[in-house]
């Protein structure tokens, strides 16, 4: 049987009897892709739920009569799925005390605007901790020196998003633990009291030796008594060990 070509040829194969008997292997089925979700990041567009978690701090000062009470809420973005995640959203401050309420409803609403803006929001923290308030600081429960109020401020909104997980903490590694445990057994032992020498009372006069055996005293922060502010950590934690400045909270030392 002839077949009549009217294209040009361009190419040829020989096809075998036996390449004919075996059918052609069927093309395997595409797979549609599957349908991938929208990963939602925080913008200043986006609409605020009914519902927001959030946490209370408060804060006792010794420049308010009353306490303060600070609360950031959060938004939990793509929630149920890998990319979940809690941003903070807002942030109120309610107190008894009136005298700062329009400094302090100003600086709720701007904190809330930079939250709402999206991107990294984490360097609100060092902008707060660094305002230092003309009259002088304070210190807080567990000898944390505190520059200002607003710098306290500063310091519950980083505890906040350290507990969601935006600030990570460098972990000290047990090298570092363990010279600053030798640093400071060190200087306990080299500014101990020195023993007295049991004296026998006399008949009718007062006890005698109340000093002895008295251990080191400590501070608020549980370290010795003559320990100094330390610039990195706002501990009460410097001391003076072989002519350097040392930190025993956090082992700065200003002798690298």
């Amino acid at each position: 049987m002839a077949f009549k070509i009217d294209k040009k040829i361009k190419g040829y194969n020989v096809v075998k009897p036996e390449d004919k008997a075996t059918p052609a292997p069927a093309a395997a089925p595409v797979k549609e892709a599957a349908p991938v979700a929208e990963v939602i990041q925080m913008h200043e567009s986006l609409e605020r739920p009914e519902t927001l978690v959030g946490n209370t701090y408060k804060i006792k000062s010794p420049l308010f009569e009353h306490a303060l009470y600070v609360t950031v809420n959060d938004i939990v973005l793509n929630a149920g799925t890998p990319h979940e995640q809690r941003r903070p959203f807002e942030l109120f401050i309610n107190s008894k005390n009136m005298d700062h309420f329009q400094w302090i409803v100003a600086l709720t609403r701007i904190l809330s605007a930079v939250f709402r803006k999206g991107g990294d929001v984490t360097f609100i923290v060092e902008e707060l901790k660094a305002v230092f308030d003309p009259r002088g600081g304070y210190f807080k429960a567990g000898g944390v020196y505190m520059p200002s109020i607003v710098a306290e401020i500063g310091g519950v909104v980083e505890q906040h998003m350290k507990s969601i997980g935006l600030i990570h903490d460098p972990e000290m590694s047990d090298a570092t633990r363990q010279l600053i445990a030798e640093k400071r057994a060190a200087y306990e032992k080299a500014n101990a009291p020195k023993p007295v020498a049991a004296v026998t009372p006399a008949v009718g006069s007062g006890d005698v030796g109340d000093n002895q055996g008295a251990a080191a005293h400590t501070n608020a922060s549980g370290f010795p008594a003559g320990a100094t502010l330390c610039a990195k950590c706002n501990t009460q934690a410097l001391v003076l060990m072989d002519g350097c400045q040392t930190c025993l909270n956090c082992g700065y030392s200003k002798c690298g």
